[in-house]
């Protein structure tokens, strides 16, 4: 059955219709750029039977033709990034009295991953002339907070997980009301850090930030995202209504990493805003192909249980369009972030390009 929808769409980029070959090409490609953000557009796409049967194509983004990438030491960089990054949170992060919560906070925010969200903050800060150290505690920060709604998500009475990055979650260890406790304290334990640990950044860029991250997990940002997707289980949702869960569920922040760099790099509200459309549409590239993950991928590839969303009938994208426009979706949403990065120098947004292919192609 088609089903026709309204879309909040981050993705209506002129992009794949011209073959670019150079970044030259690229940032003269001004023509039919969005003059707001978000802008309605109409989709009709069919969902169909091949939601439920692993495909064995590797590829997630299709039909989308995107310049190359700028010359980049990508894997190394992210590498280095992520050193250092865990780092400054097993430093702020000690084992001290009590030990039993220091030791559940420490076990979740530790246990690995790309951190992406700190990398982000890092890249946007330097992207406008700042330096990594400037940006360190609003990026540990950043992983505090994604690392609490990762506790709190896989909780019993929300996603019931066993596995998070290939570990047991952290109730399955210390158990529920432990938790739920070492979440609380990683969340306000992100601001404290900011508000402490900013020091040689002007007070109201540190304020501008603490309002970001704030408005980014809260009632209008993380939170109304996850009580939408707890709303939705088990009922028809339309392409609109799955947009604004997404939106607010990962993209708001991965937003606020990119908002908060620049901000904190002392960039102006032209390169915020441009920041903030790239990262809209990464956020649910992650979210897309997140989608596509969990109905192509086993649990040992994922490094977390496989097949939830189709097992508690959630609403994702592959339900909804059906695997194949999930993919063009995904290909349509790197177009338009790659058009938002023309505006700014190439050599110093290589990082941010990197980290859209990334976020695209990911296969876990």
């Amino acid at each position: 059955m088609a089903i026709s929808a309204t879309t909040h769409s981050y993705c209506n980029s002129v992009l794949h219709n011209y073959p670019i070959s150079d970044f030259k090409t690229l940032s003269k490609i001004r023509v039919l750029r969005l003059k707001e953000f978000p802008m309605k557009i109409k989709a009709s796409y069919a969902a169909h039977s091949a939601l439920v049967q692993p495909l064995q194509a590797e590829v997630i983004v299709k039909q989308v033709i995107i310049p190359p990438l700028p010359i980049f030491q990508f894997e190394e960089y992210m590498t280095s990034k992520a050193k250092r990054v865990n780092k400054a949170l097993d430093e702020t992060v000690q084992l001290r009295h009590p030990a039993k919560i220091h030791e559940a906070m420490r076990y979740s925010l530790l246990a690995g991953g790309k951190r992406v969200r700190p990398v982000l903050c890092i890249a946007s800060c330097e992207l406008v002339g700042g330096d990594e150290s400037s940006a360190m505690p609003v990026a540990c920060a950043l992983e505090m907070i994604h690392t609490m709604s990762l506790v709190h998500d896989d909780l019993p009475c929300m996603d019931n997980d066993d596995f998070r990055r290939g570990k047991p979650t952290n109730h399955k260890v210390f158990g529920e009301d432990t938790a739920i406790l070492a979440g609380d304290a990683l969340l306000s334990l992100a601001f404290e850090h900011v508000a402490a640990k900013s020091t040689e950044i002007s007070p109201d860029r540190v304020v501008r930030a603490i309002a970001e991250l704030g408005s980014a997990v809260g009632s209008e940002g993380l939170v109304a995202g996850e009580i939408m997707d707890i709303d939705s289980e088990g009922k028809d949702v339309s392409l609109n209504e799955l947009e604004n869960i997404h939106v607010h569920k990962t993209a708001k922040l991965l937003e606020a990493a990119v908002v908060c760099g620049v901000i904190i790099g002392g960039g102006n509200m032209i390169e915020v805003e441009r920041v903030r459309k790239y990262a809209r549409c990464i956020g649910l590239l992650f979210q897309v192909v997140d989608d596509i993950l969990d109905v192509t991928k086993s649990s040992k590839e994922l490094g977390k249980t496989a097949g939830k969303d189709l097992v508690s009938d959630k609403a994702t994208y592959p339900k909804l369009m059906g695997i194949e426009n999930a993919r063009k979706f995904a290909g349509d949403l790197l177009a338009q972030a790659t058009e938002e990065l023309a505006y700014f120098e190439v050599a110093r947004a290589a990082p941010l390009y990197h980290l859209a292919y990334y976020i695209a192609s990911r296969q876990h």
